[in-house]
């Protein structure tokens, strides 16, 4: 009896050691960070000329600091919008002017680190610029803020228009004076882009795409990238003059929360 005993008591211990050993390999497995599909690509590798100004991998945004999974300032698309992008580039160079991307691929932790910023009423240190005259209460109620983007989907992407040569523009500096998105462009925040009327990620009626009240070169800025990127397959949010998806998707319903980053690119082939 004491002989089984101890030899059962040897059989437990030798199992333990046995799953403390592989316990930790499969934790790392369950841990390990999702990656994307085959046909995501970084932009960079399709068109290095489209410049990249990740707003979300730095402060300047309507949260006011680095988003959840923006791991690196890369913009990582679906192979088919990345494509289309190159061709609207190759276009627009040839009027002297270039594409710039504020947002591309948004990880679903993202979108989440959005909607946690939104029911946090507290948290206001960026409505002068970004949201001057909307309650911070409404931006659900308004669809400023909604709990899955297309952006996660792999085929949408913000971006506006830079007259070349391209200037360079200054980094945003942590608690300097706000000015509203929707400001004359020589008063708001330096963007080397063309004036759209307002900046990127402005939660006013004045970034609907054909607001009456954007008028002249505004305007025609406007209208110049919606014509040059619907030829190509994209479709505009009308809400937002920035804010384009590739059609037809190859993602329609999948919803990806992989890293903005190299690495998740890394399992391609």
């Amino acid at each position: 009896m004491t002989r089984l005993t101890s030899l059962a008591r040897g059989l437990i211990t030798a199992v333990a050691a046995l799953l403390a050993a592989t316990v930790p390999t499969a934790t790392a497995r369950a841990g390990a960070e999702p990656e994307a599909p085959g046909d995501f690509v970084a932009l960079r590798s399709v068109d290095p000329t489209i410049i990249q100004e990740m707003r979300y991998f730095t402060p300047h945004n309507f949260v006011g600091e680095r988003v959840d999974g923006y791991v690196q300032p890369v913009c990582l698309l679906t192979r088919p919008a990345a494509r289309a992008l190159h061709e609207a580039q190759r276009k627009l160079l040839r009027q002297g002017y270039t594409l710039k991307v504020y947002d591309c691929y948004r990880p679903q932790r993202a979108v989440d680190h959005f909607v946690r910023w939104a029911e946090d009423l507290d948290d206001q240190a960026m409505k002068g610029e970004f949201y001057p005259n909307v309650d911070k209460s409404r931006l659900f109620t308004d669809g400023y803020i909604a709990g899955k983007s297309g952006h996660s989907r792999g085929s949408t992407v913000d971006l506006t228009l830079v007259k070349l040569p391209a200037r360079p523009t200054r980094p945003y500096r942590p608690g300097e004076p706000l000015v509203p998105c929707f400001a004359p462009k020589g008063e708001r925040f330096p963007d080397n882009s063309v004036d759209m009327g307002t900046g990127f990620d402005c939660f006013d009626t004045l970034s609907h795409t054909l607001d009456p009240r954007v008028q002249g070169d505004r305007r025609a800025n406007r209208l110049l990238l919606k014509t040059t990127l619907e030829k190509l397959g994209f479709v505009n949010l009308a809400e937002e003059w920035w804010h384009y998806t590739y059609k037809p998707e190859p993602y329609p319903d999948t919803y990806f929360d992989f890293p903005v980053s190299r690495k998740s690119l890394t399992g391609h082939h």
